[in-house]
């Protein structure tokens, strides 16, 4: 596992809009992952749909832009214990996506996999009506590979380690099951307002 400065010794604020426990990081933004940064450039990324869905579908880079653009802004939280306030994220609201493969009305989950690996399990409900996306972007700029550039999955409402890195694909399932950290002792959903940081929580 890889930590840069910010991971550990900030102060705890009390602010409002902090969920339970977490600092505001300020203009850091903190480098957790469980595996070493791939080198993966734009031209060899693609992005899978599949299982539980009426037309499983593959977009290479080229593919993934031509759909509707979307964008992010707002804060995010980390496990760790830090969150990001003012982020700009940009590339495509996973609704675009859903419309091409269409689930069925049986799935209720997924899996999120990395280009690397990694995997992590999300409600079908925490990846719909505009609350997840692809994004490409940070800040006007692409996004870094050590923050999961070229393309990561964003879903901001949850703790940022179902947000995978390098993203891959998504498995649809009609039942959950557990990915990297939530085999290793995280919470199976991770909401950073009610503290869900680890099992049992």
């Amino acid at each position: 596992m890889h930590i840069t400065r910010g991971f550990t010794g900030r102060p705890r604020v009390a602010d409002p809009g902090l969920p339970p426990g977490q600092y505001d990081a300020g203009d850091d933004w903190p480098v957790l992952s469980a595996e070493v940064t791939p080198d993966l450039a734009p031209a060899d990324w693609t992005f899978r749909i599949d299982g539980l869905v009426d037309e499983p579908r593959t977009w290479d880079w080229e593919e993934a832009h031509r759909l509707p653009p979307s964008a992010y802004e707002g804060a995010i939280h980390c496990v760790t214990s830090w969150s990001k306030f003012g982020v700009r994220f940009a590339g495509v609201s996973l609704d675009a996506f859903w419309d091409v493969v269409r689930p069925h009305g049986s799935a209720t989950h997924a899996v999120a996999y990395s280009h690397t690996g990694y995997t992590t399990n999300l409600p079908l409900a925490d990846l719909t009506g505009g609350r997840a996306w692809i994004v490409w972007e940070y800040d006007g700029r692409p996004l870094a590979p050590e923050h999961g550039g070229p393309a990561r999955l964003l879903v901001p409402h949850l703790y940022f380690w179902k947000s995978a890195k390098w993203i891959a694909g998504l498995r649809i399932l009609d039942h959950d099951e557990p990915g990297f950290w939530e085999r290793n002792g995280y919470h199976e959903r991770g909401n950073p307002w009610q503290e869900q940081r680890y099992s049992g929580d």
